[in-house]
């Protein structure tokens, strides 16, 4: 499978935030408490006017009139409790929301962690890294944003918004129309320009992942950078990445800059209009100057809530085009998975035979080239068969098709004599140990890089499995030995430290498939040497497929398939295939050839 694309948006809508809903599911009873007290501060809020009329009109007009400040302190009691009231319901309604942002974008980060982490290698052929990482922080931090505080802003201004208009229609009919065709007229303005404020949110955000790919690419090649000299050019790249992303970014900012100076314009219209009608009407003595206070405090709310509603809702459309971002990885099923009723694993001892029947194979990525064709072969449980050939003939391919992180098109891959795609995939893939021909070293010591196949395995068992890939010795004269960090991608290691770490792993693994990938292509003679005498323990008792280049490793393999345009030309043990003079003895002699000028010039 490709990696996914992302569906054109819908107009106005915001259907793809339907997909948070399952996680915010399994915490409703907190949903239901922040509703609580954010019903409670609304209201409070709602009271807060009439209070304060109340304090005007019947507090201070008789402590002005007679001197009397009784009811002066009474109103203001009653103004004090419901400012405490709100002030209590909003930190309580704040600390819910926040721990529900925080919360359901910790469980979205591992729900698309874990999805990522059952993709096979094609989907990340089309994926780059930087984005991934892109949508598992930045994405994730702007639903945070929608769900920890703008949801629960935007709903809290509703409540305002509707009490409010609902005050103002009971005391000032008229007035309160003029103010709702005002707001009719904003959300208007507003549902105009979500369609461009999302779309431009969802570029935003695909920018910035540029600039996470961009940076991730060159951080992770900085040596190469240095040497090539090429600092200069990265640093344009990036600062092209960068200006594409404040560009885009200005773009979403002056549309929304748009709506800001419309809807504050219009909420000043209104507001100086309605302190004027209402000024007049004071004059006129039709209402008091609490009444009056009271309508401008409304009125305010009403604008005010608007403002924020119209705030809430460019969160949501950011919050929105990240979603969309997010879903499109949730979303995406694994090409490659366990069946529904996965076969029993046969008894394993003494190693796993292993068959390609007819194997025809193309990657997704180019299914226009076949690499496979019709490849045939078998290997005895316990046998040793090395592959050899061609650079692109397929040698890589078989493990792969192996471990089946690809199906193939035609033909059948056992193991154990059951065809893979019917082995539940952990089952699959805890036969298998794999020596690489680039180690994978992880940004940690020495100790769990070793017992990342076997984590339960003790420090005795990896010290053991450490000497077997003569790798003890290196490492007990590291600063802290086996706890040595050894950085990102084993940056503190040569390249043949990181190859003896890659088998010292598979060693202690001990699965009764081993796979070897050029594995001593890092090593000098003396330490290939060593590690030779440490994989031929490792090879007891298990079945075992090596690559290899260099044909003096494997001379002593039982048999060796010769690859070509992604066939088995050739079979059988080192001196029968030289004495045929094929493919393999041309590629022999032609090594011993270049072997012969090294040894010359040296």
């Amino acid at each position: 499978m490709s990696a996914p694309k992302p569906d054109p948006a819908p107009p106005n809508k915001l259907p793809v935030l339907r997909a948070l809903l399952p996680f915010i599911r399994p915490y409703r009873a907190r949903v239901v408490l922040a509703g609580v007290f954010l019903v409670i501060t609304a209201l409070a809020a709602l009271v807060l006017p009439v209070m304060l009329k109340q304090v005007i009109d019947q507090g201070f007009a008789p402590a002005l009139q007679h001197g009397d400040t009784s009811y002066l302190k009474t109103t203001l009691w009653g103004l004090a409790i419901v400012g405490i009231i709100m002030s209590l319901g909003g930190g309580a309604r704040f600390m819910i929301v926040t721990w529900l942002g925080e919360r359901v974008v910790s469980d979205i980060r591992s729900a698309v962690y874990a999805r990522l982490l059952q993709q096979p290698p094609e989907f990340f052929e089309s994926l780059k890294t930087g984005e991934v990482l892109s949508r598992l922080t930045t994405d994730t931090t702007l639903v945070q944003t929608l769900v920890g505080s703008s949801l629960s802003m935007g709903l809290r201004n509703c409540i305002t918004l509707v009490g409010a208009v609902i005050m103002l229609l009971i005391g000032h009919t008229k007035t309160t129309l003029i103010v709702l065709t005002m707001i009719a007229v904003m959300i208007g303005i507003v549902m105009l320009f979500s369609r461009r404020v999302r779309k431009l949110s969802r570029a935003s955000t695909d920018r910035v992942a540029d600039i996470s790919s961009q940076a991730g690419e060159t951080l992770n090649a900085m040596s190469t950078v240095q040497i090539m000299t090429q600092e200069g050019r990265e640093n344009r790249r990036f600062a092209e990445r960068v200006e594409d992303a404040f560009a885009t970014a200005m773009k979403r900012t002056r549309v929304r800059a748009m709506l800001i100076v419309f809807i504050m314009l219009a909420f000043l219209g209104g507001i100086l209009w309605g302190i004027w009608d209402g000024g007049n009407a004071v004059i006129r003595g039709e209402t008091t100057f609490g009444q009056l206070s009271q309508f401008a405090i409304y009125a305010l709310m009403v604008g005010s809530a608007a403002a924020v509603l119209a705030e809430v809702w460019g969160d949501a459309l950011r919050a929105a085009g990240a979603s969309e971002r997010l879903v499109e990885l949730l979303s995406a099923q694994p090409g490659i998975r366990s069946p529904a009723q996965p076969a029993a694993l046969p008894a394993t001892a003494g190693g796993v035979n292993v068959a390609f029947e007819q194997v025809e194979f193309a990657y997704p990525t180019r299914p226009e080239r076949k690499v496979l064709h019709a490849l045939n072969f078998n290997v005895n449980a316990g046998e040793r068969v090395a592959l050899v050939g061609p650079s692109g003939a397929g040698k890589s391919t078989v493990f792969a098709l192996l471990a089946r992180f690809y199906d193939v098109q035609g033909g059948a891959v056992k193991v154990a004599g059951v065809p893979v795609t019917e082995l539940a995939l952990d089952d699959l893939r805890r036969l298998i140990s794999v020596v690489p021909q680039e180690p994978v070293i992880f940004s940690d010591n020495a100790l769990e890089n070793i017992r990342y196949g076997r984590p339960e395995a003790s420090e005795a068992e990896v010290m053991a499995a450490a000497r077997a890939a003569q790798a003890h010795d290196f490492i007990s004269q590291l600063p802290e030995g086996y706890q040595t960090y050894l950085g990102e991608r084993g940056v503190r290691l040569s390249g043949g430290q990181k190859q003896r770490i890659a088998i010292a792993r598979a060693i202690l693994r001990d699965a009764p498939l081993l796979l070897l990938d050029e594995a001593t292509s890092a090593l000098d003679a003396e330490s290939e040497q060593a590690v030779q005498q440490a994989l031929e323990v490792a090879m007891q008792g298990r079945t075992t497929l090596v690559i290899a280049h260099r044909l003096s490793t494997i001379q002593n393999a039982d048999r060796i398939l010769v690859f070509e345009d992604g066939r088995v030309v050739e079979s059988g043990p080192h001196t029968q295939l030289v004495a045929a003079g094929g493919l393999y003895a041309r590629l022999a002699a032609l090594q011993s050839l270049a072997e012969g000028q090294r040894g010359t010039s040296s």
